[in-house]
């Protein structure tokens, strides 16, 4: 299996895709001004204590405050607090880490009226971003985590994945990392350190090192609450931390920029895998060029079309996410109903795992397969969605089907389910369901140029359309693309963009910035 990263960087939107056999199978969007906040650690006070929950709030600068449990402050939570008044002590000069004394652990049965007060000072992780009406989800057990390892301040101990089978390996992790890490710091070793030299072991330690030293000069240096004191990496490098492998065949990026920040990540962590970081030159819109845009406007939605005629229905209420699996037109009586019945739920369970990934379904998903009466057909679904689920990063749990051939699965969630509406309003009439006459849209986007050249003195315009309408304007020897590169100048690009709807239209200027269009109005 290959794997490609398609990263598609606007003006407004990061975008991005990851293709499995160029198939799609992770997509997140997120705004440019919209950091990834899973893994901030922010010097925030404590709002309001909460008994009855065991749990408190806490202001972390979001509209809603973050939640805080007992159970999640962590086992050294009195040794984080500890270590906080001698640091805020001494303005002048940060207390030594190292010098830091470790406490007792929080008793497993405490309360939180016991341990905080309103207006205290802790130190917080967040480990689950806002979702709905919620605010964000804190942990007081503070984690920095690299590609082959997590450094956990004030642990005691080395851990080794479970995943890492072999005796001797593990022990040869343990002696490496137990000779490098920090005094009063734990550390977690990932799976993919299996079989990693020293040297690269040793240097991501101390740059997690250097993560939380810097972290506490924040702190040390903080004057107002609630302060950031470390900010996670950017969403296209967090992802990258977490899935890069191998198998990777690219990395194509549409941005300078990123492409840059990319290419300095992957030197650090595999540098003879560089060459798969690319800059996309290409010129259509990224997306279109991979196949991802179309696959987008397929695979969201309320139903899903899969193999020969089957769909699934998704529906996503404030509780659950529920799916129902149905057959469509369908028919292969020659096999007998039985087998049908099984070969559309094993379709379905290939897409479902999918779409769990693509749509960051989690919390509790409810699958309504079509019925099957054979015992041993059951069980090879449920087999089936196992090993299907083993790409997924996230912690699940799939149970077998119920007696009324229901499958109950809990996926982690730690941010909102991605929800695209793939539906196209009417771009001209916004649903009024009237339109100016579509004979003189190109005359709509010809005036609009006019302004632009000879207006604007723009000597460079990019103009995407809808690739029915790109059809029309290049038609022929000399089409309408052609004069008006006679007109207006050569620095005219018409480019079809199939995210676009089919009266729509986009100009871009010569850095690719957006002209803002409305009513044969332009704004630079």
């Amino acid at each position: 299996m290959t794997s490609e990263l398609i990263i598609d960087v606007q003006q407004q939107n990061v975008s991005i895709a990851l293709l499995e056999d160029k198939t799609l199978v992770e997509y997140q969007s997120e705004p440019r001004v919209q950091s990834f906040s899973v893994g901030n650690v922010y010097l925030a006070k404590v709002r309001k204590i909460m008994p009855g929950l065991n749990a408190c709030f806490v202001d972390v600068g979001y509209e809603r405050d973050a939640f805080l449990h007992f159970l999640d402050l962590g086992m050294q939570f009195a040794s984080y607090q500890k270590y906080l008044k001698q640091v805020f002590s001494d303005r002048q000069k940060l207390f030594p880490f190292d010098k830091a004394t470790r406490l007792p652990d929080l008793p497993k049965d405490g309360t939180i009226q016991n341990v905080l007060k309103v207006g205290q000072e802790v130190m917080v992780q967040i480990v689950k971003e806002p979702i709905s009406t919620k605010g964000p989800r804190l942990t007081g057990d503070l984690s920095f985590a690299g590609r082959y390892m997590v450094l956990m301040p004030f642990g005691d101990k080395v851990s080794v994945s479970t995943k890492i089978r072999k005796g001797e390996e593990r022990a040869r992790l343990k002696q490496i990392i137990n000779k490098v890490k920090p005094k009063n710091c734990g550390v977690i070793i990932r799976t993919v350190a299996e079989g990693k030299d020293a040297e690269e072991l040793e240097s991501e330690i101390v740059a997690l090192s250097k993560r939380w030293m810097e972290t506490l000069e924040k702190v040390h240096a903080a004057t107002k609450y609630p302060e950031i004191v470390y900010e996670e990496q950017g969403r296209v490098v967090g992802m990258l931390r977490d899935l890069f492998n191998p198998s990777y065949e690219s990395i194509h990026i549409n941005d300078a920029t990123v492409l840059e920040e990319v290419r300095q990540y992957v030197a650090q962590i595999a540098p003879e895998r560089i060459a798969v970081v690319k800059k996309y030159t290409g010129n259509l819109p990224i997306f279109d060029a991979f196949d991802v845009t179309k696959q987008i406007k397929s695979s969201f939605g309320k139903i899903v079309n899969f193999k020969h005629g089957a769909y699934l229905i998704i529906e996503h209420t404030e509780a659950m996410h529920v799916v129902d699996v149905n057959s469509g037109v369908r028919t292969r009586a020659e096999n007998g109903q039985e087998a049908n019945a099984l070969e559309v739920n094993l379709g379905a369970a290939d897409e479902l795992a999918r779409q769990f990934r693509l749509r960051d379904m989690g919390g509790i998903i409810i699958i309504d397969f079509i019925d099957m009466h054979l015992a041993e057909d059951r069980q090879l679904l449920y087999e089936r969605m196992c090993k299907n689920m083993q790409r997924d990063r996230a912690r699940h749990n799939v149970l077998p089907l119920s007696k009324f051939g229901l499958m109950q699965i809990t996926r982690q969630r730690v941010r909102p389910a991605t929800d695209i509406v793939v539906d196209e309003t009417c771009p001209t009439c916004l649903g009024k369901g009237t339109v100016r006459s579509s004979i003189l849209f190109v005359e709509q986007i010809e005036r609009m140029i006019d302004k632009l050249v000879n207006q604007a003195g723009m000597k460079r315009i990019h103009v995407y359309v809808h690739p029915y309408v790109y059809a029309y304007i290049t038609k022929g020897l000399w089409s309408l693309k052609m004069r008006w590169k006679m007109r207006y100048g050569f620095g005219v690009n018409v480019v079809p963009s199939q995210k676009l709807g089919f009266l729509q239209y986009e100009f871009y200027d010569k850095n690719m910035q957006l002209v803002e269009v409305k009513d044969d109005q332009f704004t630079l």
